[in-house]
């Protein structure tokens, strides 16, 4: 989550700017560009090419890219193969737009979807296109949850993101993204996410009562919208029995179960879908991001057959089908999940990241790790300490960004396909930084929760 300062408060420094702009005179970004740009203010330079991991600005710098498009890039910068096939599509004169009618793109998706996602998942569920981003697809499942059971409620957990257009913020926890609009945010009941109260707390039992007490206050939900990673609220992990009890007891009160998969899934914890080893089926899933493969806008809600009773056109929008995405995303499930190698490569990357992360906490007293996968980080206690590791992270070609209530968590997002060598040179910067960070005098004297 990128959550900076004024731009009249930074800490300037020259960035070269577009070919033929005059050196010393305020960028093009900067006198035409709305101030509310967020990550060029900690990661400030040019992009030019990118190849894998790897991304080069306009001088010809390389970066290690830990960001990857906020999760959008699971399969790296530039794919030779889906690149190939999109340049074959434009050179064939494919078409590249067609609202939600039939292309051969679109089908050609989802005949491999179906046979190499769904299928072997044992998952009956439709697709709807929506519009191109994660928000747009969790737009789509409050609207139809509420029409399926009538209800308007949903429930959401503390330190969940869902997106910032209305109904997307509202079921988003995070007060510095909620306090923009003028209109109130209704229609959903807040709850603690696992873990939320402490370790003593099972905040499904909390749910449990408060959704069987009559006098609790608590209206029957249309919907029990979660993340099993919360991916910028901290990297918050739900554990597999705290899963398990609220799939249930959205089954019990009649409510639909969402599972925001835009950042956690597509590989991202290892599994294709983020809840795989939990023995759960979620009613509705949301997925964006990564969907398309080469960071193309794209997004899918998953719908179960008995509740998708949408008319038609009642939930539209015009780019609700990007046929070079259709593209894209056939080749990148072809590529990766065809078999079982790319996750089992995954999960031992996963190891390999854990293992050079343990000992973290050696060199920040109370820092730990956090997230599952290769979506993991490390909470350093407060956001000033982590937006020191993250700039100068960056000054050494480190790309990296930050999550949490105050921004405190270091976020680790690198391509899953990552190589080896790419990952080790990455965590040796990132923890080279950390130890000479945490012997310094700013650091000492951060302890404790601050925004940044």
């Amino acid at each position: 989550m990128v959550r900076c300062p004024q731009e009249g408060s930074m800490t300037r420094r020259a960035v070269p700017g577009p070919v033929g702009e005059r050196p010393n005179e305020p960028s093009i970004f900067e006198r035409r560009e709305s101030v509310v740009r967020s990550y060029c203010r900690r990661l400030d330079c040019v992009l030019d090419t990118a190849e894998g991991s790897l991304v080069r600005d306009i001088t010809g710098r390389e970066y290690l890219d830990f960001v990857a498009g906020a999760g959008s890039l699971n399969y790296g910068h530039n794919d030779p193969d889906m690149r190939a096939a999109l340049i074959a599509h434009l050179e064939h004169g494919g078409i590249s737009h067609s609202l939600d009618m039939f292309s051969s793109a679109k089908g050609a998706f989802l005949t491999t979807f179906e046979s190499l996602v769904l299928l072997p998942r044992g998952m009956d569920h439709r697709v709807q296109f929506t519009g191109p981003t994660g928000a747009n697809a969790v737009e789509a499942a409050l609207k139809l949850a509420r029409k399926v059971t009538g209800r308007t409620n949903v429930i959401a957990f503390t330190n969940g993101f869902h997106g910032m257009s209305q109904g997307a913020l509202a079921v988003t926890g995070n007060r510095h993204h909620r306090g923009s609009p003028q209109n109130p945010l209704y229609g959903v009941t807040r709850m603690p996410y696992d873990g939320y109260l402490g370790d003593s707390v099972d905040t499904a039992d909390l749910l449990d009562r408060m959704l069987h007490d009559p006098s609790s206050g608590l209206d029957a939900p249309a919907a029990i919208l979660l993340e099993t990673v919360q991916g910028e609220g901290g990297l918050n992990v739900a554990s597999s029995a705290w899963l398990r009890r609220i799939a249930e007891l959205a089954r019990t009160s009649g409510a639909l179960l969402v599972v925001d998969d835009v950042q956690a899934g597509c590989g991202r914890t290892g599994t294709f879908f983020s809840f795989e080893p939990f023995d759960i089926v979620p009613d509705l899933v949301v997925l964006a991001k990564s969907i398309s493969g080469y960071g193309l806008p794209m997004a899918l809600l998953l719908i179960r057959p008995e509740y998708d009773v949408w008319l038609p056109g009642e939930h539209n929008g015009t780019f609700r089908g990007n046929v070079h995405a259709f593209v894209t995303a056939r080749v990148a499930l072809e590529k990766f999940w065809s078999t079982v190698d790319f996750s089992a490569d995954v999960a031992r990357r996963s190891q390999m990241l854990a293992r050079q992360l343990a000992g973290v906490g050696d060199l920040v007293p109370g820092a730990s790790v956090k997230g599952r996968g290769m979506m993991c980080g490390i909470d350093v206690g407060s956001g000033r300490r982590a937006e020191t590791v993250v700039r100068r992270c960056f000054a050494e070609g480190l790309m990296l960004e930050t999550a949490g209530s105050y921004d405190q968590v270091v976020k680790l997002l690198p391509p899953l396909t990552t190589p080896d060598k790419v990952l080790h040179e990455g965590l040796d910067i990132l923890l080279s930084v950390i130890r000479a960070a945490a012997s310094g005098h700013e650091w000492r004297s951060s302890s404790g929760p601050v925004t940044a």
